[in-house]
């Protein structure tokens, strides 16, 4: 089961980075699924996931005060409504009822993301 868990750890810690490059596949929620399955799993690798330089800081902060940073909220925004407006505008654009819904999602996707606190520099 150890095992399973440690896999499973590695598969959302890659999910996670890959949520640094890709707008819609949200980075925090993937690192905290890490690292709970990693503090079940291996002591060890969850003792480097928080002792990680880049991705450390984001699950303390989160996991202590459920805040996320200025810069990874303003570039997770930005990054969002780039790739969905140029998605709607030019992708889907004879569609609609597409690009009604990217646009609601990008939306959607922003609320939830300002609906957290912004955490203080340290």
């Amino acid at each position: 089961m150890k095992t399973l868990l440690a896999i499973l750890g590695a598969v959302s810690l890659a999910l996670g980075i890959a949520g640094i490059f890709l707008p819609l596949l949200p980075t925090t929620p993937f690192l905290l699924l890490s690292a709970a399955l990693w503090v079940r799993s291996s002591p060890r690798l969850y003792a480097w996931l928080l002792a990680h330089p880049r991705m450390g800081p984001y699950i303390r902060d989160f996991r202590e005060h459920r805040a996320i940073p200025l810069r990874a909220k303003l570039l997770s925004l930005t990054l969002l409504w780039l790739t969905l407006g140029f998605c709607a505008l030019f992708v889907v654009a004879p569609c609609r009822w597409a690009q009604t819904g990217l646009l609601l999602l990008a939306g959607g996707i922003t609320w939830h993301i300002l609906s957290y606190r912004t955490a203080k520099k340290r």
